[in-house]
Parts: structure tokens; sequence; C-alpha cells
């Protein structure tokens, strides 16, 4: 789990460091598919992790505005934000989290039960989601999207080098 999780935050500091060479406006550009741009989009994958690591935690959850959001410099900073409380709670998952329940309740008072390792593997499977929607954007501005390889970023160590 923790390695998924460090291979999605380095994939999404590389996206960052590509946004640099990107005028705001073409960051802003709401683009077809997603939730609206390109920085939008990073703006919701880290709000959308944080969000389901505090449920799972049990601790309030809220909707930022990305509004109040709308540059470069203002996503990362809150992605720093976040990062370290997402962080903490990565670092700590152990197979005995795998099948805790969790209960969500639908505004029409409906229930839905997850497990929270089910819960885990969608925020991974959201950002990669995500990712590739950016890299074809990259494609549609002229530049070449950010490597989604996860081989040869040094994630694992072998026991046997």
């Amino acid at each position: 789990m923790q390695t998924m999780f460090r291979y999605n935050w380095m994939v999404r500091e590389e996206w960052y460091q590509w946004c640099e060479q990107i005028e705001e406006d073409e960051l802003l550009l709401v683009r077809t598919g997603g939730v609206g741009g390109i920085l939008h989009t990073l703006f919701h994958i880290a709000d959308v992790e944080w969000s389901w690591i505090r449920f799972l935690q049990g601790k309030d959850d809220f909707q930022e505005n990305f509004d109040h959001y709308r540059s470069l410099k203002k996503v990362r900073e809150l992605d720093t934000t976040f990062r370290p409380e997402v962080e903490e709670f990565v670092n700590q998952w152990n197979n005995s989290m795998e099948n805790r329940v969790l209960e969500d309740r639908l505004p029409d008072g409906t229930i839905e039960t997850f497990t929270w390792g089910e819960v885990m593997r969608h925020v991974i499977a959201h950002e990669i989601h995500h990712i590739g929607q950016l890299s074809i954007w990259s494609r549609e501005v002229g530049k070449k999207p950010v490597s989604a390889n996860l081989i040869r970023r040094g994630l694992t160590i072998h026991a046997n080098r």
C-alpha cells in the first residue's frame, strides 16, 4: 500500500514541476473530461486523497473550494498542508487495518459499507485515473507528459542486490 502512495506522490510532484513550464491560463482552461482543467484536477486529486484518509480516521471532512486555489502555488501549498496527515496514516498502515469496515451514510439515508483496504485502493486508483487525463491534456498543449512508469523510480528494495 505504501509503495503505491509513494508512487502517486512522486508522479504528482513531477506534474507540479511540469506545470511550472505552462502558462497559468492554460492550466486553468476547462477541458473535456475530468473535473475541469489541469490545475483543478491536481487540486481534486490532493483534496480527495485527504478527504478519504480523514474519513477512515473518523475525522470531519470538509470540501475545499477550488476557487480559493486557482494558482499552481496555492494548489501545491494545499497539498503540502494535507500531505503530513495522509503520509502518517499511510505509513502506519498494516494488515490488521485491511478488513475494517467503514460505513457511509448517503444523503438519502442509505448506508454503504466498504473495507478500509478497498477505500485505500480506490484512492490510489483515483489518482492514477486522473493522471491519465493529465497525460492526454499535456499532449493537447504540445508537451510531453510525465512518465507514469512505476519501474525505475526506486520505490522497492530488492533483497538479492
